[in-house]
């Protein structure tokens, strides 16, 4: 029997002050690109909300390739395995101030140190494309939602986003998973106010994604390149505090930059070792 192939591994966890909070997630750096079903037998088996690959890019765009998978699906777009992958690579590169990654369909994306706020996470700021949504009548997903629903939005992307009026009503959801997984691999974004929430954040968020294998996402970057364009032009300022206020829950800086949103938050180190291949 050949000896077992060893492939680094850490766990951390995403827009986090400390462990057990935040959203976890594998990051894999890699010489070269495993086969395509062996890196989503790979998510699978880590059982996180998303595990990201990386590879040296050879293109001279960037310094890496970064590929994310769900345990079910490889997605065009994820936040908090970006956070994640910049920590890591920068945690190895003290004298690195920021890491650059190219990704097949998000474009061109950037995790560049910042300042933390105390304790022992590291603070970061991430490049993620703005996707500003339309309205759009979605009453499938209203009724599968539930709650007083104010307004729906959509990006072709893939995002609903469904607002609520205040915080309450969204921290309350209890959506009919198996109905929002019908629709396949979509994020569902309930979101309101912050006015009066415990977080002392702008705004409130949660993110569903039950056709991608994750039925509550604790903090999904990707869900702030819809929430940012549209708290901006709702609150009529380029920069905001959010909250997302799952179980394990995360703040999140947000400000629009142009076509990109910057946001910012802090990381934690909870596991380093070796896949066993």
């Amino acid at each position: 029997m050949s000896a077992a192939r060893r492939l680094p591994i850490c766990q951390v966890d995403a827009f986090a002050d400390r462990p057990f909070t935040g959203n976890p997630a594998a990051v894999m750096p890699l010489e070269e690109w495993l086969p395509d079903p062996v890196m989503q037998a790979i998510a699978a088996e880590n059982n996180l909300a998303e595990t990201a690959f990386l590879i040296p890019d050879e293109s001279g765009e960037a310094d890496y390739e970064l590929r994310w998978f769900t345990p079910g699906v490889e997605v065009a777009l994820c936040g908090h395995a970006t956070l994640a992958s910049g920590h890591v690579l920068l945690s190895a590169a003290p004298w690195r101030s920021d890491m650059r990654f190219r990704t097949r369909k998000a474009g061109i994306l950037r995790v560049a140190r910042a300042e933390a706020n105390g304790g022992d996470a590291e603070g970061y700021r991430m490049a993620l494309p703005a996707y500003p949504p339309a309205a759009k009548p979605m009453p499938d997903i209203v009724r599968a939602m539930g709650g007083d629903v104010v307004e729906t939005l959509w990006h072709e992307g893939g995002y609903a986003l469904i607002v609520y009026a205040d915080a309450a009503a969204v921290r309350a959801l209890e959506p009919d998973l198996r109905a929002l997984k019908k629709g396949g691999d979509i994020l569902y974004i309930a979101t309101a106010p912050g006015n009066g929430d415990p977080s002392d954040a702008d705004v409130v968020s949660r993110a569903f994604a039950p056709g991608a294998g994750i039925d509550e996402d604790p903090v999904t970057g990707s869900a702030h390149s819809v929430l940012t364009p549209y708290w901006a032009a709702r609150l009529g300022r380029d920069a905001f505090a959010a909250y997302q206020a799952s179980a394990r829950g995360g703040h999140v800086g947000c400000r629009l930059d142009g076509a990109m949103v910057e946001l910012t938050g802090t990381c934690v180190t909870t596991l380093v070792g070796d896949f066993l291949l």
